[in-house]
């Protein structure tokens, strides 16, 4: 049987490169790779359904999926996660403590990104900040104009607006114009502005200190496979979950072998021996069964913020052969 040619569209990680570079094989495919931005691979994704095989946002995966309208079918395959502690920026002449955000304004690219998801549910579990107390300031981070690229029916205490025509929420956050900025990505501002810097001085204690507590590392993107494609070959999610989890485990072989070190960054032995003490020896795990109380905590708050139309399940967005592996 000839293999399936198949478009694959993922970010260029290390725990992907495996993959890519043949090492790893998808079992039954022929694939042609590409690497692509996040936002370039989720705007043709869900604009045009473009590709087989792709990385996804989660927040627009929980969109479509509680709307019955995802048009791929989820693998938990978490290629991207990020602790959000670093996300937040603040006027700090005006922001002393994530309290003060209350009756501010904060800039965001977009209001149902799964970055700014998780923000503010740490905003809300851990300060009391609701996103009601905040008004929201929607535009580009660099260039003005930026679309939502989902339609969202948000909750009536929710104050969202756009940005003025022709600016951008980096440069509104350096005038002074908006209070705070929220995003995957840091403001783009010229070198030393002045009076603009973490909400969280030290984000990365701030991080420790709440995984510690909740045992929560944030997932930002999933793998999704064409729906269509699943439904012909319904062995194929199984297949891709395989490969990205075999991908992963070889980069981490690869990241700990320091006889050479693999990242163009000192001191990396150092800090996979602090990962491995708070998180353990999977400290990047895929799969839902080490997962679920993330990907739960996620859809809780994601169904409260008002952007699925439904409280959504692990088992409604992932493909059922994904949800357990086989053991030996």
């Amino acid at each position: 049987m000839a293999k399936l040619n198949l478009s694959v569209a993922i970010g260029d990680y290390d725990r992907n490169r495996p993959l890519m570079d043949g090492a790893v094989q998808i079992d039954g495919v022929d694939p042609v790779f590409m690497t692509l931005s996040p936002e370039e691979i989720f705007f043709r994704a869900f604009k045009t359904n473009d590709f087989d095989i792709c990385e996804l946002s989660l927040s627009s995966s929980t969109v479509k999926t509680a709307d019955g309208n995802f048009p791929y079918v989820g693998v938990p395959a978490f290629l991207s996660r990020c602790f959000r502690h670093t996300s937040i920026y603040v006027r700090t002449d005006r922001i002393k403590k994530p309290q003060d955000l209350k009756g501010k304004r904060m800039g965001l690219p977009e209001y149902q990104l799964t970055a700014v998801v998780w923000a503010r549910a740490l905003l809300e579990d851990e300060f009391g900040v609701k996103p009601s107390d905040i008004t929201w300031v929607r535009g580009g981070i660099a260039h003005a104009g930026r679309p939502e690229k989902i339609k969202l029916n948000l909750p009536k205490d929710v104050r969202l607006e756009d940005a003025p025509e022709g600016k951008t929420i980096s440069g509104m956050l350096a005038s002074g114009e908006i209070d705070a900025f929220m995003a995957p990505r840091a403001p783009a501002l010229p070198p030393n502005t002045p009076n603009v810097g973490w909400l969280f001085p030290d984000p990365e204690a701030a991080a420790k200190d709440y995984y510690a507590r909740t045992k929560i590392f944030p997932i930002m993107h999933i793998v999704g496979v064409r729906k269509t494609l699943a439904e012909k070959h319904p062995w194929l999610p199984a297949a891709v979950f395989k490969a990205f989890e075999q991908s992963k485990a070889i980069a981490m072989e690869r990241l700990a072998d320091v006889s050479a070190v693999k990242v163009t960054l000192p001191f990396i032995e150092e800090r996979i021996l602090e990962a491995k003490a708070l998180m353990g020896e999977d400290y990047w795990s895929y799969g839902v069964p080490a997962n679920r109380h993330v990907l739960e905590t996620f859809f809780r708050h994601h169904y409260a913020q008002g952007l699925s139309s439904r409280l959504v399940t692990p088992e409604d967005l992932f493909h059922p052969a994904t949800l357990e592996t086989a053991k030996i």
